[in-house]
């Protein structure tokens, strides 16, 4: 099956460099300029190349319309940075260009990067323990089960009353009492699980290793919440500032919220605006954090519109891996500007800039940025805060379907251990294989295979559910009978066969045709 994401971050990011770079001495119209009555040829002008490169980023489906002409300007000085054009004279390395008439070339070296994998997260989790190394390996759960040496010892005395055999019994159901601990385990698995069906990968090993996932986040976010769905902070000190929240609600309420006990001088909204930015630019790290950049970075190849609610469901799950006060400021500050971006009574906060455009141009590097200078870091943090202000309550509803997946597996472990005292239960997961690219036709064959198959499973499982009163077993394994004839057919070819079942004669008549009997009407004769 082939993956709807790409590779990691940094590694996707001097990919898609490459890829702009060589659409970019592909396509970039030469011709000869004239500067200082002199002739040169095979050139373009700054403007000139602003124009074209600021079209193609546009157009481009990871970065797409909201990429600024502004933004273009300082790509194409990491261009001159990094010898992918140089002046007339030969001269770069400097980031010396500006949106003007001054000529530009392109050298005759290659501008393409080397193409190194590097992923931050195998140096941070260097010390982490080889059996933690395994994404989806089963949990160790920590309560003991009898081995092999201790029954042998506990049953030596052969001769040792049944009262005892029961205390034992007992013990050993004490000892295998799910724990805290085991239920993070199921936590971490399932959230692992789900991301990874979802983005649709082989192996998440390149984006999200199983020590970053800290299941006391994910539920603490999950569960402590106002009615608003927003995440309510236990300790007040990580939460923003007072002042910072009067400042971003009376932006999101604006006019509402500005009542006459405060100022209202001109210019009175871009000062409060000013006073947010400030704040959230000057966080140590981004909201996202530097850790996590990998996995959103990759999530940047889901935002098309065919792709929209997979991308939805990806991102409703990676935030809530999210450190709880990081959730918090994001979520607020996505409501904030989303509900600025649409007033249309909000004075204009910037006097060159539109309101969408300076929300995202603000705030997407104290959202998304890399630990380590990335030359397209800017337009893929613009991107991504664009789909987060225009889906934000889509992405922080809190998805229900992961506490219910939880909650069956614990409650399905507990029947096991309750049914099976005396032996190992481990948390099984579902799992997930991915295969290579099958024609359609061996995709109808499988289809219809698998189908079958979990049909008759279907069947099975009736037969051998005991909660069942015969009653209520016979009448569903008649409906059974009457939708698929043919697999109950093959489970019972014969009416002895059923009567082994419920061990008498056979109660459910094989199908048969059914034909309508003509009506007659009695004829007397006088």
């Amino acid at each position: 099956m082939e993956s709807r994401l790409g590779t990691a971050g940094p590694y996707r990011a001097t990919r898609l460099w490459n890829e702009v770079t060589k659409y970019f001495r592909a396509g970039m119209p030469l011709r000869k300029h004239r500067q200082r009555f002199r002739k040169h040829g095979n050139c373009f002008s700054a403007v000139e190349a602003v124009d074209w490169l600021h079209e193609l980023l546009r157009n481009n489906r990871n970065f797409g319309p909201e990429v600024t002409r502004q933004q273009t300007v300082q790509l194409l000085r990491k261009f001159l940075k990094n010898h992918v054009i140089e002046d007339i004279k030969g001269r770069w390395g400097s980031e010396n260009l500006d949106d003007n008439n001054h000529l530009f070339r392109f050298p005759s070296t290659s501008p393409v990067k080397t193409l190194q994998r590097r992923s931050l997260l195998k140096e941070n989790t260097e010390n982490i323990p080889k059996e933690e190394g395994s994404l989806f390996k089963l949990p160790h759960f920590s309560r003991r089960t009898p081995k092999k040496h201790e029954l042998l010892h506990t049953l030596e005395n052969i001769e040792n009353t049944k009262n005892e055999i029961m205390e034992e019994d007992k013990e050993n159901l004490h000892r295998k009492k799910i724990s805290q601990e085991d239920i993070e385990e199921i936590w971490r698995n399932i959230i692992l699980i789900h991301l990874q069906t979802i983005l649709g990968l082989p192996s998440l090993e390149e984006v999200l290793h199983s020590a970053q996932v800290i299941p006391q986040y994910v539920m603490y976010n999950m569960t402590n919440t106002s009615k608003h769905g927003v995440v309510v902070l236990q300790n007040k000190s990580e939460d923003l500032p007072h002042w910072v929240l009067s400042a971003m609600k009376c932006l999101a309420y604006w006019p509402r919220s500005n009542d006459m006990s405060q100022p209202t001088y001109i210019g009175f909204e871009r000062d409060v605006f000013r006073t947010v930015a400030d704040y959230f630019l000057n966080l140590p790290e981004p909201l996202l954090t530097f850790e996590y950049y990998e996995l959103f970075v990759n999530i940047l190849d889901l935002l098309r519109p065919h792709l929209e609610r997979v991308a939805i469901e990806a991102l409703q799950i990676c935030c809530l891996l999210l450190p709880p006060p990081n959730r918090r400021k994001l979520q607020l500050l996505m409501r904030m500007i989303s509900r600025i971006s649409q007033n249309v009574d909000m004075p204009r906060l910037h006097d060159a800039m539109g309101t969408r455009s300076l929300m995202i141009q603000t705030f997407s590097r104290c959202v998304l940025c890399c630990a380590e200078e990335v030359d397209l870091d800017e337009l893929l943090a613009t991107r991504l805060v664009s789909f987060l202000m225009d889906h934000q309550q889509d992405i922080f509803n809190v998805p229900t379907y992961l506490q219910v997946a939880v909650q069956d597996h614990i409650e399905s472990l507990k029947t096991a251990q309750f049914q099976y005292p005396g032996e190992e239960i481990s948390a099984i997961l579902p799992t997930y294989s991915y295969c290579k690219r099958i024609t359609p036709q061996e995709f109808d064959e499988q289809k219809v295979s698998t189908s079958q198959a979990a049909v008759a499973e279907l069947l099975e499982n009736i037969i051998r559910d005991k909660s069942l009163s015969l009653k209520d077993k016979k009448k569903k394994l008649k409906r059974f009978q009457k939708e698929y004839p043919l697999i109950y057919q093959n489970r019972f070819p014969t009416t002895e066969s059923e009567a082994i079942l419920f061990e008498n004669k056979p109660t459910i008549k094989q199908p048969m045709l059914s034909l309508k009997k003509p009506k007659f009407r009695s004829v007397r004769y006088y």
